[in-house]
């Protein structure tokens, strides 16, 4: 063999080793490619429990006690005697209106009193000497009748006199207008100087506050599933916020259940009694309430995140012996201490994926899982919520 034709051997051989090399790399490349790392995902394993189910309703606060304060004697007002806005206890002066008539009216009735005591003393001893005489027969039967007649006369003088001087203390005493109730004053109608109608000048606005009323209501076929609300069980616990929150902090008890339905709307009516001794709730305010609407003897809740939607069907993401996460179609029922009620479609033990849905690419897809509690994954979307 010639030294060309052995030259060409070995640039073929070194041309065949390269190539070898490069198919190698190439395919290693490939693999790489076609089979990227697991992604991550959290997962949480599903369990059956007791659970009671709770609805919410829109309702609105109110005061038990709302008093309109009107003067029951006509005056001008002397004196205002609170400041609008403050919290006052039963029995505080609120207005105070011109007591110098009324002063004067009582001193004349006190003495038209004394006026009628004393003629009735005097009768009372006609009346007696007129007995007396009588059995003697030193006067006549008609006379005797006469001076009996001015005694009883001058008895029902007193009786007129003494209801006039309890009349002038009372009107006296409604010269203070003072609080019927507890609570807190709204504005004052009307200022010093002013006339003031007996029965007709409105003065203020006083309502109690504490406890507060919550008035809701419920559809139908909700009030009529509903074991927990009749107008028999009423000490049925409640929870309430306002709308500008998204907890529920304050603890009620329903204490009512109107006797029929609206009409117009079909809707019942239930009134819960709240505590409220830090003033925090205000008549008139939108609540929101949760009241027990139904018993789940078993239940199976997850994170509201964990469930996607496929036009109109709801769906989780389930994971396999593999780690493979497939398409599992759901039935939600209601929310239940900040997580959602599946009625149909998972099995207790079921590992569902609550936290990196956005990894999975399609179905059947393998991930890594990082097992989670349910009620943790709940709490963490709510932080990465908060924190957007």
């Amino acid at each position: 063999m010639t030294t060309f034709a052995l030259r060409n051997v070995k640039q073929l051989g070194a041309l065949g080793l390269l190539l070898a090399l490069l198919a190698g790399c190439d395919a290693q490349g490939q693999e790489s490619a076609a089979a990227p790392p697991a992604p991550a995902v959290q997962v949480a394993t599903v369990s059956a429990r007791e659970v009671t189910l709770w609805d919410t309703f829109t309702g609105r606060i109110a005061a038990p006690e709302t008093v309109a304060l009107r003067p029951r004697v006509s005056g001008y007002i002397d004196r205002v005697a609170f400041t609008e806005g403050e919290l006052v206890k039963q029995g505080d002066v609120l207005f105070v209106i011109d007591q110098r008539p009324y002063q004067a009216r009582l001193q004349m009735a006190a003495a038209e009193l004394e006026r009628a005591r004393s003629q009735l003393q005097l009768s009372d001893r006609e009346a007696k000497r007129a007995e007396q005489l009588w059995e003697r027969r030193a006067i006549s039967r008609e006379e005797l009748e006469q001076r009996s007649a001015a005694r009883a006369i001058a008895r029902a003088g007193v009786n007129s006199a003494q209801a006039a001087l309890d009349t002038a203390k009372l009107d006296l005493a409604y010269t203070e207008v003072k609080a019927p109730v507890g609570g807190r004053m709204g504005r004052a109608e009307i200022t010093r100087g002013n006339l003031a109608t007996a029965d007709s000048t409105l003065l203020a606005t006083l309502v109690s506050v504490d406890p507060m009323y919550v008035y809701f209501e419920s559809d139908q076929q909700t009030a009529d599933s509903n074991p927990y609300a009749s107008a028999e069980q009423t000490a049925v616990p409640v929870k309430v916020g306002l709308a500008s929150t998204e907890d529920y902090p304050h603890d009620g008890q329903l204490d009512f259940v109107d006797n029929q339905f609206n009409a117009a709307t079909g809707t019942l009516q239930y009134r819960a009694v709240v505590a409220n001794p830090q003033g925090e709730l205000r008549p008139g305010q939108f609540a929101r309430v949760q009241m027990p609407v139904a018993a789940a003897s078993k239940a199976i809740l997850i994170d509201q995140k964990a469930v996607l939607t496929d036009q109109d069907r709801r769906y989780v993401y389930v994971l396999d012996e593999q780690n493979q996460a497939t398409r599992r179609f759901v039935q939600t029922g209601r929310r239940m201490d900040g997580l959602l009620v599946i009625s149909e479609g998972l099995a207790d033990g079921d590992r569902v994926v609550v936290n990196g849905l956005q990894k999975i690419a399609f179905p059947g897809m393998q991930v890594a899982p990082e097992p989670v509690a349910m009620a943790q994954a709940e709490r963490a979307n709510a932080v990465a919520q908060n924190s957007l």
